[in-house]
């Protein structure tokens, strides 16, 4: 009898102190509630203290691939190759090979619905070319949304030092997504989606389908950060994120975002002006322009360059990007209101904004025959080859200068090329362009001209 006691108090001795060690290793708990139409905070707790994101991690790695592709840096169609450093992360995973070809659309689905840590490492090799260069790209793009107490490491989420954030940084987040990319925003709702390898089944499908109204966002857990969620919901005119860092499961994680959704519906007026911010605005705009991804090389024949119309004049997105390049000195009004009455004269207009501190070294390339063209690449579409013929002329203005830009339709796609061009120049412009990781081929073109 006293050994069956004594094994009992034991059991219960053991039990409790493995329960003191749970709750000593659990996460600490934090939430904000917003109100998503204004961005008003209805509740918050433990709110700005800097605790493991998880992934919730992903949210950034799909706004800037999202913000990628509006740009013109990779299309959804672009075969992302799949590196060993993807194939290799662990868990939960989409089941990548290296040296695998995927669409990036697919590898955004994976991330977006199944959360896989090998598609968001992926996305970020494929955009940045490499996941360390990509976690500056999220540190820059954080600081710019207001997120100012979130370090990013990786692309995933997995724990790592440094690698911090805050519910009130990730709440913040949820809301530029909502309203920064209204068109992909129906990925988070998603239950399932296909990624040609197989389907995936969302992670936070429990809640969207529980709670009514739920659209989205992202959960995110590891053992060091707990359950985490980031929750939107609409109901009639009203539309409320509540973020919860720390729980101790999915089931009690997906009570308590519930309630702070409920508070959220009770706290929040009915009629409230929809503020949606503006797209973040960059330090370093001009480096920005000039990352890329490096499109399919392909030859181009005489005939097809000889039946291929101009790059139209889109005046407005010409004078935006160029006001984005030039950040230290404000463009002269005058060559930009030129500019925009004659697309010639954009060359000017390029060089009136360059910033008075920096000295253009100019050197006599335009002598000669100009019988040689530079091929970047083939596209999916004509707007991408147009937007990325700017954005390499933007990023390399002094040998460009004076090259015509056209996009050509292939077989299977368009080219985009630069036209008018010495042999010095084509192969200097391609030198330079292949240093800053911008494929490029130059070669000698008969039908030039």
């Amino acid at each position: 009898m006293n050994f069956r006691r004594n094994g009992l108090f034991a059991s219960l001795f053991l039990a409790l102190v493995c329960a003191c060690t749970t709750l000593a290793q659990a996460a600490p708990y934090a939430a904000v509630v917003m109100d998503a139409r204004s961005g008003e905070i209805l509740h918050s707790r433990n709110s700005n203290t800097r605790l493991h994101p998880a992934s919730l991690t992903k949210m950034m790695t799909l706004y800037i691939a999202f913000e990628a592709v509006r740009r013109g840096e990779i299309s959804l169609d672009t075969k992302v190759k799949i590196s060993a450093k993807a194939a290799a992360e662990p868990a939960i995973k989409l089941g990548l090979r290296k040296g695998q070809r995927i669409a990036l659309r697919y590898l955004i689905r994976a991330s977006a619905v199944r959360s896989s840590n090998d598609a968001a490492t992926a996305i970020a090799e494929a955009i940045s070319g490499s996941e360390a260069e990509f976690a500056r790209r999220m540190n820059r793009t954080a600081k710019a949304l207001g997120m100012t107490r979130t370090t990013f490491k990786n692309a995933h989420g997995l724990t790592e030092d440094g690698h911090m954030s805050t519910a009130r940084d990730m709440t913040i987040l949820g809301r530029r997504l909502l309203y920064d990319y209204p068109d992909y925003y129906h990925l988070f709702s998603r239950r399932k989606a296909e990624t040609t390898m197989t389907t995936v089944r969302n992670t936070n499908r429990r809640l969207l389908n529980a709670y009514r109204g739920a659209d989205g966002i992202k959960t995110g857990y590891t053992r060091a950060a707990g359950y985490n969620l980031v929750a939107s919901a609409e109901r009639g005119h009203e539309r409320i994120i509540a973020t919860m860092f720390g729980g101790r499961s999915a089931a009690s994680r997906n009570s308590r975002v519930a309630e702070l959704l409920d508070m959220g519906f009770q706290r929040a007026p009915s009629q409230v002006a929809v503020v949606k911010p503006p797209l973040p605005v960059y330090s370093d705009s001009l480096e920005r322009l000039a990352q890329t991804v490096r499109p399919s090389m392909r030859p181009v024949n005489a005939s097809q360059i000889a039946q291929a119309s101009s790059v139209p004049a889109d005046n407005g997105e010409i004078l935006n990007a160029v006001k984005q390049a030039s950040q230290t000195s404000s463009p002269p009004t005058a060559a930009f209101a030129t500019a925009q009455a004659d697309p010639r004269s954009l060359e000017m207009a390029i060089l009136a904004s360059t910033p008075t501190n920096v000295r253009i070294v100019r050197h006599d390339l335009r002598t000669g025959d100009t019988s040689w063209s530079i091929n970047l690449g083939q596209f999916s579409t004509r707007h991408e080859a147009e937007k990325y013929l700017l954005r390499v002329a933007l990023a390399e203005l002094q040998t460009l200068e004076g090259s015509e830009r056209r996009v050509v339709q292939m077989q299977y796609g368009f080219e985009a090329v630069f036209l008018e061009l010495t042999r010095q120049q084509a192969d200097l412009a391609c030198r330079r362009l292949t240093i800053q990781q911008i494929a490029c081929k130059a070669s000698r073109s008969p039908h030039s001209g």
